[in-house]
């Protein structure tokens, strides 16, 4: 039996790296499909969910910087990978009969919808997949404060942050053998702690206005709905 879900409204919050799969680089349509398929199964359970990819797997605009580019530039150029990226997960579920609209903060109306929030609502009014691209519009913003951002706008009750593991460790479980999984935390011990779940800014604005992150691991298939219904395994981020 289906269970209602915990959450009618939810922003799903993936890295570009998760669409790579194996890879080293680029995107593993295979993967896509699958990440497709778990978006899918949880707009069947009757929740609305909203997207924002990264574009990790295809270009890091921190990079440039580091090897003493013009941040900005690269910061452009890594909203653009995050299109890229909407595009191909868009594909996948349109594939599966899942309406879906692709909103870029950057305007590419050739290519995609501008973003608004008037439009993210509407498009969420009708049942479909709403994906944002293009971060916030913005250079020195990461997509995680995009995906706060956009869940915020969109009275979402929830994000659902996509990670390489099953919730939030007190260290990168794949590197320490000791560390700690918590089930849940505060946004505050979050911070506090330091703990590598999104970024301050991003954590900021989901105290801020009392948005819920249950971090867990998107290489497990079907997670996302299970988690919806209150089953499976995820760290809980929330001050309530």
């Amino acid at each position: 039996m289906v269970a209602s879900p915990l959450y009618k409204r939810v922003l799903l919050k993936a890295s570009g790296e998760a669409l790579m799969g194996k890879q080293g680089f680029g995107i593993d349509v295979t993967v896509v499909d699958r990440i497709a398929a778990d978006i899918a199964a949880a707009r069947e359970l009757g929740t609305d969910v909203g997207v924002v990819v990264g574009g990790g797997n295809i270009f890091r605009g921190v990079a440039v910087a580091s090897r003493g580019g013009d941040r900005v530039t690269g910061d452009h150029m890594g909203m653009l990978a995050t299109v890229i990226n909407a595009l191909a997960l868009a594909t996948s579920l349109r594939k599966l009969g899942v309406e879906t609209e692709v909103l870029s903060a950057i305007s590419m109306p050739e290519i995609c919808q501008s973003f608004s929030q008037r439009a993210a609502l509407h498009h969420l009014a009708k049942g479909r997949v709403v994906i944002f691209a293009g971060g916030t519009g913005n250079p020195f913003f990461t997509t995680d404060s995009a995906a706060a951002l956009r869940a915020a706008e969109l009275d979402a009750e929830a994000i659902f942050k996509a990670t390489l593991v099953d919730g939030i460790y007190s260290a990168d479980p794949k590197k320490d053998p000791d560390a700690v999984r918590y089930d849940r935390l505060t946004h505050g011990e979050v911070l506090s702690k330091g703990l590598s779940v999104m970024d301050v800014a991003a954590v900021a604005i989901a105290r801020e206005n009392d948005i819920p992150i249950v971090v867990f691991s998107i290489h497990e298939q079907g997670a996302f709905a299970e988690i919806l219904q209150g089953r499976g395994r995820a760290t809980v981020v929330n001050d309530g």
